[in-house]
């Protein structure tokens, strides 16, 4: 909304004078000049070139993790270093690179052969020295009378980050960073339009193919003289278009903290959220950036481009957390492309083939996930009504270019692969429905043997006499129909069988485990009321198998036999451990697993340390398959034993969540549960000896457990307290040496650790939270796989025992 004219004139006239006097002001401060020839080298002395007052510094800046740096400016006195500008994202300089000023006065970046890697646009006119301003702007100053020109600066060469004072003028892009770790060109950029808008949009990578806008600044004008040319960010903290006729649009009209007591910017994020934030400059070490205001809305529901895959990758779902942040996550019976970037897309783990000599063809392999306040708004490619729920269902089922189907107001919608602008919100597709193609049998289909056994059958026919052929044909005929009842008596029973146990399960008989695994001869493990044995089974090609056998069969065993399979049986995740199938018969209960490698105790615990990076990954994907358990399954499972021998391994090192048997199961509707102590000592969440309600943050508290042992690879309770009482509990020393400082002591001269101090202080951080007593103050999954994955900002913990804290104190 455009502001009175008064108040615009004396809006502009300020903001002129401040624009006008800037650069006088700052020149005219005590610092040292760049001069030409002077140069930096990428190397561990973090040499720079500060700004007068210290708040800014020039220079490079070494990568997490890497060999590689960046050039960059930085915000030097607040503890994480915050950058604001970087040159040469896509392509990061190695070791021993060096910047110099020119003697013709270019910025220009070169690897240590000489290579160039980035360098300064050209310019008109001579310079006359470099300076890094109080602003966050580094200059090339003109060699004029009053050296008040500058020739070239960073402020309009923006990167994904705006300052106070900084101007985007038109055609100027700030573009986002790939991920928060990766600064390579991201997805999304902030434009200032020649039409006089304001624009997000998302782009196409490689490349700067601009797709629609999810945010439009509605400053376009019939009358070019009335449009916005500018986006003005002042000293205030407000950002403004302003027009050509001078008058101003603000988009943000917050009132924010005085500056001289608060840094600010104004960053596009890698998740494509705009957002301006405020650090305070007094910091004592544990504050953080806060936001204080964002476009758009709801980043999920505002993107709806028709090219590009939207604020997600492909074939995802886009829903909003409650710090406003996108958070992107598979459908079911889909996984991400790559595990290390959540922005990524989502490919199916079932293939639809639509040649009819393909085992994918058949129809009869092919159900539905029903989702509720779901859609993808874009991949429509058939629209027909009025139609039943039942058609619109059969419909997508025959046609094999069917992925999806929205169901609403007698309508069908039938979209293809890939998924695009997926979203999840109450607002979304009400009194609607999504159905999810998805696989439900994997078992091969026998259409070769069928065609061989014809072949037979001709040539006995026609090679026969009559009177064979006669006897031959009614032998057939009595073969058909008995098969044909036996057949119809066995579809029942299985429809029986599917219909209580979940639908997707494969029914073996006790003799066909008994072969699979030679007399139940190779035991890979037991528990308390079960043996694990090793087995091949054929299910389209020969597989290993784990069978697990129950051994004995009482009342309560048998209840949560019928448990895991019905509840199990509808789960699937990359994360969680497949149950394949189960035999049922007589006082024989078995569950029928996938094959896994080994067990994170036997890879975590052992010497050498395993990689630090293979032990993260572990721990994404442990905490993906426990947010899928407690939020994204359409019952939710507290699992109640989360421990290393329960976390299994594939040949890959993917981590898989096995043995739900111990699982405490939650309908939607319900939220808590109050039972019987479950789980192993060490892990086990305080509330189960306080006869307090059990939630799902008892998952949480055995995750942070979980998540001390890979960062530190060594036990929580080690095997001499279990003996003697003697040695430490990690949980109890973790938080002792991170308040301290004394990580080495944590870690035990880990240093491929110690080298990722950022990644292994917010991986400390969110595992400190988890193992909080008090089950109120632990995050959900959700916002720990956030936390993790860098997608939200982690604050430091309290001590997880209050009151032991207070009794030290």
């Amino acid at each position: 909304m455009a502001l009175p004219m008064d108040s615009a004139i004396l809006h502009i006239a300020t903001l002129l004078l401040l624009l006008l006097l800037l650069p006088h002001d700052t020149i005219a401060q005590a610092y040292s000049n760049v001069t030409l020839g002077k140069s930096l080298t990428a190397g561990d002395d973090n040499t720079s070139w500060p700004s007068p007052s210290g708040d800014f510094a020039f220079g490079f800046r070494r990568l997490d993790n890497t060999d590689l740096f960046l050039l960059a400016i930085w915000f030097d006195k607040i503890p994480d270093k915050t950058i604001a500008w970087y040159a040469n994202g896509n392509t990061p300089a190695p070791r021993s690179s060096t910047v110099q000023l020119t003697n013709d006065g270019v910025l220009q970046l070169s690897d240590p052969r000489g290579q160039e890697i980035w360098k300064s646009d050209p310019i008109n006119g001579a310079v006359a020295y470099g300076a890094m301003l109080d602003t966050g702007n580094f200059v090339l100053v003109g060699s004029t009378d009053n050296n008040s020109d500058y020739i070239w600066e960073t402020f309009k060469h923006p990167s994904d980050t705006l300052l106070p004072t900084q101007v985007l003028e038109v055609n100027g892009v700030v573009s986002s960073r790939l991920t928060e770790t990766n600064y390579s060109t991201g997805r999304f950029q902030f434009r200032q339009l020649q039409d006089g808008n304001a624009v997000l949009n998302t782009v196409g990578i490689p490349g700067t193919f601009a797709y629609d806008a999810y945010f439009v600044s509605n400053t376009f004008e019939a009358n070019a003289s009335e449009s916005g040319y500018r986006v003005l960010f002042n000293e205030t903290g407000h950002i403004y278009i302003l027009r050509r006729n001078g008058s101003i649009k603000g988009l943000n009209l917050n009132d924010f903290p005085q500056r001289r007591n608060y840094y600010y910017r104004a960053t596009l994020d890698f998740d494509g959220v705009f957002a301006q934030y405020i650090h305070p400059k007094n910091s004592n070490g544990s504050q953080n950036w806060s936001m204080v205001w964002h476009l758009p809305g709801n980043i999920c529901l505002a993107s709806r481009s028709k090219l590009g895959s939207g604020t997600c990758g492909f074939n995802n779902i886009c829903n909003l957390t409650a710090e406003n942040r996108p958070t992107c996550y598979c459908p079911p019976q889909y996984s991400k492309e790559d595990l290390s970037n959540i922005f990524s897309s989502c490919v199916p783990d079932h293939i639809q083939s639509c040649n009819r000599d393909e085992p994918g063809y058949s129809d009869d392999v092919y159900g539905f996930e029903e989702l509720v306040n779901t859609d993808w708004p874009q991949s429509d490619y058939e629209q027909l009504q009025p139609y039943t729920e039942g058609e619109c269902q059969s419909n997508c089922l025959e046609d094999c270019q069917c992925a999806a189907a929205i169901f609403r107001d007698e309508t069908c919608w039938k979209k293809r692969l890939p998924l695009s602008n997926g979203m999840a919100n109450s607002s979304v597709n009400v009194n609607g429905k999504a159905f999810l193609k998805v696989r439900v049998d994997s078992r091969p289909a026998k259409k070769d043997e069928k065609r061989k056994i014809l072949i037979v059958v001709l040539s006995l026919l026609l090679g026969g006499s009559v009177f064979v052929n006669f006897l031959f044909s009614g032998g057939i005929c009595l073969f058909v129909f008995l098969a044909y009842h036996k057949k119809l008596k066995k579809a029942n029973k299985v429809k029986y069988e599917r219909s209580s146990v979940g639908g997707k399960l494969c029914s073996f008989t006790y003799k066909d485990l008994e072969e699979a695994t030679n007399q139940f001869r190779e035991e890979l493990g037991r528990g308390a009321f079960a043996i694990v044995y090793k087995g091949v089974l054929e299910l389209g090609a020969r597989k290993l198998v784990a069978v697990k056998k129950l051994d004995r069969v009482v009342q309560e065993r048998e209840k949560e036999f019928r448990t895991e399979l019905g509840v199990i049986g509808q789960t699937h995740h990359k994360n969680l451990v497949q149950l394949l199938g189960f035999c049922d018969e007589g006082q024989h209960r078995l569950l029928v697993y996938e094959f896994m490698s080994s067990t994170l105790a036997s890879f975590l615990f052992q010497a050498p340390k395993p990689v630090w990076n293979q032990r993260i990954q572990i721990a994404f994907g442990i905490a993906r398959g426990l947010l899928y358990l407690h939020e994204e399954c359409s019952t939710q499972i507290i699992h109640c034993d989360v421990k290393p021998q329960n976390i299994l391994l594939d040949d890959c090192y993917t981590a898989k969540i096995a043995d739900f048997g111990l699982a405490k199961l939650l309908m939607t509707d319900q939220s808590r549960t109050q039972t019987a102590i479950r789980g192993t000592k060490g892990y086990v969440a305080p509330e189960w000896f306080r006869s307090m309600p059990v939630t799902s943050k008892v998952d949480v508290y055995s995750f942070g457990v979980l998540l001390l042992e890979i960062i530190c690879c060594r036990k929580n309770v080690p095997v001499e307290i279990l003996e003697d009482n003697n040695g430490e509990i990690l949980t109890d020393l973790a938080y002792d040496c991170y308040c301290q400082g004394k990580l080495d002591d944590l870690l035990q001269n880990d240093m491929e650790a110690m080298s990722d101090i950022s990644t292994l202080d917010r991986l400390l951080r969110v595992a400190i939270w988890c193992i909080q007593e008090e089950p109120s103050v632990r995050p959900t999954m959700r916002k720990v796989t956030q936390m993790l994955e860098g997608v939200v900002e982690v604050p430091v913990p309290p001590s997880p025992s209050p009151f032991n804290s207070f009794l030290q104190n």
